[in-house]
């Protein structure tokens, strides 16, 4: 049932947001190389286990170990970033991150898509994609460094912010090197203007897990195997990728850092979109097109939230910053998917997911100006 598949859902969403808390200290413990690659490699297995499940204990609980693992990439390859790149070039370089993780989304439909056009049982869904995430995991571990010292080059140095826009980074000397676990939790939670970006990254991630999981019922129906509307699908993951690469781009360069103010604009324009698509009939022309802006302005402000990590609590805590931050994020996302899918199946009305969206953008548009506030 949908309400059976949103409890699903979430029972991997709330797994990762359990991961991100603990694995986003790691990684600013232990590195982010060691990790991500060890999460590729445990997902791509736990995949393989799903694949096999025949009843929803099987499925799920596979399912949600799976997003555990998947925690193991996002917050410690956030620190790697942030030790590679200075805060000037971080929009650009988040956005490109953010990029490849909706091109995976991208890749994620298509496969899938090709998958059923071959007649394969929905099982391998879960086994053929995944084996490029094997892949991924090691080539990261034989070619990636946590830090530029690790290559003999001199460690990345910010200076002091004096932008009035920007909050001052504190001074990351060898105190803050080598602050413990529960110092670096204390700062991260006691700074206001983070945690109202968690807040707002929350709506935004609400909105958008409710697109990834329910535009594909909405556009597919009961009947997907023989569905003519498989491949419109595809403009959301490609509007979601297009939007995070743009957005970064935009945050550094027009908006000169200021992340909040793109934030808010995208989200607003995602509300707009969305709403726009609720009231469009199922079958009109228009939305192809209207559907990847929506996945444009609603993914797009990752890049800028990621940034306001290292922004906002400096460079030495950017992995525990972006931990926390995914934790708020992946919980709302999974307190959304029961209530859409109890919607859906209540209503008979799978469109009824872009009312939320839309209602989860404007609040998190709301929000977003108070960071630098």
């Amino acid at each position: 049932s949908k309400s059976t598949l949103g409890w699903a859902s979430a029972a991997l969403l709330w797994t990762y947001a359990l991961g991100q808390s603990i694995n986003g200290n790691l990684g600013d413990k232990y590195g982010g190389r060691r990790l991500m690659s060890l999460g590729a490699i445990l997902s791509c297995g736990l995949n393989w286990i799903v694949s096999f499940g025949t009843s929803f204990a099987s499925l799920t609980i596979p399912w949600a170990a799976n997003g555990y693992a998947q925690s193991m990439g996002w917050a410690p390859g956030s620190r790697v970033l942030s030790n590679w790149w200075p805060h000037s070039e971080r929009g650009k370089v988040y956005g490109a991150y953010v990029f490849a993780a909706g091109s995976a989304s991208v890749l994620a439909f298509g496969t899938s898509t090709l998958i059923l056009e071959f007649n394969l049982n929905w099982r391998w869904i879960f086994r053929l994609p995944v084996l490029l995430l094997l892949i991924g995991g090691a080539v990261y571990y034989v070619i990636v460094r946590d830090r530029p010292e690790d290559l003999g080059f001199p460690p990345l140095s910010d200076g002091n912010l004096n932008d009035s826009n920007e909050a001052p980074i504190p001074h990351e000397n060898a105190a803050v090197s080598n602050e413990s676990s529960w110092q670096r939790y204390r700062y991260v939670l006691s700074n206001p203007r983070f945690l109202i970006a968690c807040l707002a990254i929350g709506f935004q991630s609400m909105a958008r897990y409710g697109l990834l999981i329910w535009v594909p019922v909405h556009f597919l129906g009961e009947d997907w195997k023989n569905s003519d509307t498989k491949w419109m699908t595809l403009a959301l993951p490609i509007g979601m990728a297009l939007g995070a690469i743009i957005n970064g781009w935009l945050s550094d360069r027009l908006f000169h850092s200021n992340r909040s103010r793109v934030i808010a604009l995208f989200l607003f324009l995602a509300a707009v979109c969305s709403l726009a698509m609720y009231l469009l009939p199922h079958d009109h022309w228009l939305g192809v097109p209207m559907l990847l802006l929506t996945g444009f302005f609603a993914y797009g402000p990752q890049s800028a939230f990621w940034a306001l990590c290292p922004d906002l609590l400096g460079r030495e805590r950017a992995g525990t910053g972006t931990g926390v931050m995914n934790t708020f994020a992946y919980v709302f996302a999974g307190l959304g998917e029961p209530f859409i899918g109890w919607m859906i199946e209540s209503q008979g009305r799978p469109g009824l997911v872009f009312g939320v969206v839309a209602t989860a953008c404007l609040v998190g548009a709301i929000i977003s100006p108070l960071i630098r506030r």
